[in-house]
């Protein structure tokens, strides 16, 4: 009796992971958004946490934890206890810490479970309404004849506004002068008022004022052009392709992460990407759901390790360095 009793309080212990995971989740969820509140990430985090709320039917929180280049919260989530109950969404920023951030003490790659991709936003390049050159090709002319002197505004090291302004750099072949701001606010403040030059930033926030006429929009970095904004051309269209690049947003969950747990967060996941109130909610925004096929665990580490790779040389090659 005693053998059988043990064999039977053997499998029980066995068995008690497998049914914890089936539970998942029996709590609240911590979704970190690793940029400050009120911007484009923290309305696709709190957008994402409506949708798992529903499908998981639990609640889950937003937490904003801001600082070096989303390094800060991004390593919060990823030494968190790996249950399920810490989650981090956070965009094309994850791919250039690495890079930008020597002192970095965890590596992106290797510090978390994939979940998988969420969205994407579009960028543009574009300036106060006054400034001399009316056309990309006209802007690309003027930045190369004054090199001295052009300048783009960045929201701050590492921001997805600081990488289009690499890439642009990139792009015309001439080194150009980028203006550092603590958030995209006050950067596209200085832009409209003349003190900068230029600013590649999200849609987001700056659509009304292109359709006003504060501002001008030169390219827009999306695979085709925006309803909202028809007269924009694409990257693509002006023979640009390096510049036909997204800020992408996906999912992840701390290492060692059950993978129950993170089959569960996926189903929920591939079913939010498939919401036409979801779309139609982020369309508000100009931003899109992206395509069930990347919203799995493995396209979303490829994405990660593609994105790394291609900007690793660009910010070598331009010197960049964030303590």
């Amino acid at each position: 009796m005693n053998r059988i009793a043990a064999c039977i309080f053997a499998a029980l212990l066995v068995a008690l992971p497998v049914a914890a995971q089936e539970t998942y989740p029996n709590r609240a969820i911590t979704l970190v958004v690793p940029y400050a509140p009120g911007g484009g990430s923290d309305f696709l985090g709190r957008t994402l946490a409506e949708g798992l709320r529903s499908r998981l039917n639990e609640t889950v929180v937003v937490q904003n934890i801001a600082g070096a280049g989303s390094a800060v919260g991004s390593m919060q989530v990823a030494k968190a206890k790996p249950d399920g109950y810490t989650l981090l969404l956070n965009h094309i920023g994850l791919s250039t810490i690495p890079t930008l951030y020597k002192k970095l003490n965890f590596d992106p790659l290797a510090a978390y479970e994939f979940v998988g991709l969420y969205a994407e936003a579009p960028m543009m390049i574009m300036a106060r309404k006054e400034f001399g050159p009316k056309t990309y090709p006209e802007l690309v002319a003027y930045a190369k004849a004054n090199k001295d002197k052009f300048t783009m505004a960045s929201s701050g090291m590492g921001s997805s506004t600081h990488l289009c302004a690499m890439l642009f750099q990139e792009a015309i072949g001439v080194p150009i002068t980028i203006v550092q701001y603590k958030g995209a606010g006050p950067a596209v403040i200085d832009v409209r008022s003349g003190q900068v030059d230029a600013i590649c930033d999200l849609p987001t926030t700056t659509s009304s004022l292109i359709r006003s006429g504060d501002l001008r929009a030169y390219l827009l970095t999306a695979p085709q052009r925006m309803a909202s904004l028809p007269d924009v051309p694409t990257a693509t269209e002006l023979g640009v392709p390096s510049l036909a690049i997204g800020v992408w947003f996906g999912v992840y969950a701390p290492l060692g992460t059950p993978k129950p747990i993170v089959m569960a967060l996926n189903k929920a996941l591939r079913e939010i990407v498939q919401d036409k109130a979801v779309a139609e909610k982020l369309a508000g925004i100009e931003t899109y759901l992206l395509p069930l096929d990347q919203a799995t665990p493995e396209a979303h580490r490829a994405k990660l390790a593609s994105q790394i790779d291609l900007w690793r040389p660009i910010i070598e090659k331009a010197g960049v360095q964030a303590e």
